[in-house]
């Protein structure tokens, strides 16, 4: 049998079926632990942090401060900001880790894919040719390069500029 060691989710797994308020709710009101929470940036009406499970390096997430579901639901002001931080995303995600390609999109709804399905936000994550290996789609398991500390590191400066 072959292990694949992932401290980092302990605190996760340990956590499950705890009584938990929005994760991103609480994110968003506790601006002073931006490190900590890996907020790379706050907009008005939006943040944008990274992924704590991420796909691939690199993996982050556009979150309204709105607490709402669909995109019907939130504010056109709110909708637009979104939308443009998703861009500049694209464009420090290009800058910094020069994938061959970038997946942008929402996963609304538990069915769809949403892991938080009260809050919607929209994924951004850079993608290379040939990244899907056997790990991932016969394994169920995602290898990654570096640690999100590393991570935030890098984006987190960009993203400030």
């Amino acid at each position: 049998m072959d292990y694949l060691w992932t401290p980092w989710r302990y605190q996760y797994v340990t956590k499950l079926g705890e009584p938990v308020d929005c994760l991103f709710c609480a994110v968003a009101a506790d601006a002073p632990q931006d490190r900590e929470h890996l907020v790379l940036y706050r907009g008005t009406r939006n943040l944008v942090m990274l992924n704590r499970y991420p796909y691939t390096s690199g993996h982050v997430m556009v979150v309204p401060y709105e607490h709402q579901a669909t995109l019907e639901d939130l504010q056109d002001e709110t909708l637009v900001e979104l939308i443009r931080l998703g861009r500049l995303a694209e464009k420090h995600l290009r800058a910094v880790y020069r994938p061959d390609g970038l997946n942008l999109g929402f996963n609304i709804g538990r069915s769809a894919g949403a892991g938080i399905a009260g809050h919607v936000h929209l994924h951004a994550l850079p993608r290379w040719t040939g990244d899907t290996s056997f790990m991932t789609s016969v394994g169920e398991t995602r290898v990654l390069p570096e640690d999100l500390d590393t991570t935030w590191e890098k984006l987190r400066p960009v993203f400030q500029a």
